[in-house]
């Protein structure tokens, strides 16, 4: 049975469609990647910054952890 593990990250936020948000981890838009909401949660803190809630197979995909 396998377990799938939550995670919070802090990211940079570049673009959001109805579908999904582009972050980045180190402001840098050309290593940004795409994370689908609907397999996240994401609330806004300042100047751009977002704290996201997702698997952490998933942000270990992306790169981001």
């Amino acid at each position: 049975m396998s377990e799938s593990r939550i995670t919070e990250i802090t990211v940079q936020l570049h673009q959001q469609t109805e579908r999904a948000i582009l972050v980045s981890d180190d402001g840098d838009v050309e290593k940004a990647c795409w994370l689908p909401k609907s397999q996240i949660e994401f609330a806004e803190k300042a100047g751009g910054v977002i704290e996201v809630t997702l698997p952490e197979w998933l942000a270990t995909e992306r790169g981001l952890v």
